[in-house]
């Protein structure tokens, strides 16, 4: 599986993991992870390809989206196979309803399945945290920004979707006000990370959307803001949720910022832009052990 990166570093490492299919043969699935997280010792995570699944058409194939128009037996079973390999079953996911909100909802074993083997029973949730160990947190993208956050100290994590509206709202920063609020974490504590997402090469916006960045984000617009003239501008979205984690108390040794986009990788990652909305669904995952 070869991905473009946009820098040397191995931020994200790929790795292999052996699985059996509906029938008990042998199948490779490649996941994302990132090493920073991994240190903890505290959690399992990944970010998934589009590769290992069964799904068929545009949504080929590891699709996690019940809808993108996928046969839900494919897309329950791309789930079975990515709970395999953190040891647990499709019982064990919790999944947002994202709507581009900056809502975190505290979740726990009692909500387990919900998204997937039940009907959820809230909206407009784009962010979940938790302190209890085996919930797998389920977060959905296709270009937008996953945020990962992990506290040792308290053995609690949150995973949030961050869009141009969740940045432009600084989802890092609610994410961490409610991880503070519900299991007293210090943000100084965390481990973090910015996940795959589309990159500012790619991502061209208009002049309205980049007047919430210059009026939220006061002295970095030429960090996150390159104007192209005629009312289009390319968006850091990378840069910007690294400001937005720093200036929440995250340290810098403490975050990890992805060098992969999901646009100049469509062939192994889902990307709304690149395919023009025909495709499936790409998921952040994390879980406390």
């Amino acid at each position: 599986m070869e991905l473009i990166k946009k820098s040397k570093e191995d931020v994200l490492i790929t790795k292999i993991h052996p699985i059996k299919d509906m029938n008990g043969c042998n199948q490779d699935l490649p996941l994302l992870h990132y090493p920073l997280l991994e240190d903890t010792g505290i959690v399992e995570h990944c970010f998934t390809t589009r590769l290992g699944g069964v799904s068929e058409g545009v949504c080929a194939s590891l699709n996690l989206s019940f809808s993108r128009g996928d046969d839900p037996v494919a897309v329950l079973e791309n789930y079975r196979r990515v709970a395999t390999t953190f040891g647990k079953t499709v019982d064990d996911f919790v999944c947002t309803d994202q709507t581009h909100t900056t809502t975190v909802l505290q979740v726990g074993k009692k909500e387990c399945g919900y998204g997937v083997t039940k009907e959820r029973p809230y909206t407009d949730v784009d962010g979940l945290i938790t302190n209890e160990p085996g919930v797998i947190l389920s977060t959905f993208y296709a270009d937008c920004v996953p945020l990962y956050f992990v506290d040792p100290v308290n053995k609690a994590i949150g995973l949030s979707h961050s869009g141009w509206r969740g940045t432009v709202g600084r989802m890092g920063q609610k994410t961490l006000e409610a991880m503070k609020e519900a299991f007293g974490t210090n943000p100084a504590d965390v481990y973090a990370a910015i996940g795959p997402s589309i990159c500012q090469d790619c991502y061209e916006i208009s002049e309205d959307v980049a007047e919430h960045f210059y009026e939220e984000f006061q002295g970095h617009g030429d960090e996150i803001l390159i104007n192209k003239g005629n009312g289009k501008y390319q968006l850091d979205l990378w840069k910007t949720n690294e400001i937005v984690m720093l200036e929440a108390g995250i340290l810098p040794e403490h975050l990890a910022v992805t060098n992969i986009c999901t646009c100049c990788n469509e062939t192994v990652l889902f990307s709304h832009r690149a395919s023009q909305g025909k495709r499936g669904n790409l998921a952040a995952f994390l879980m406390l052990k």
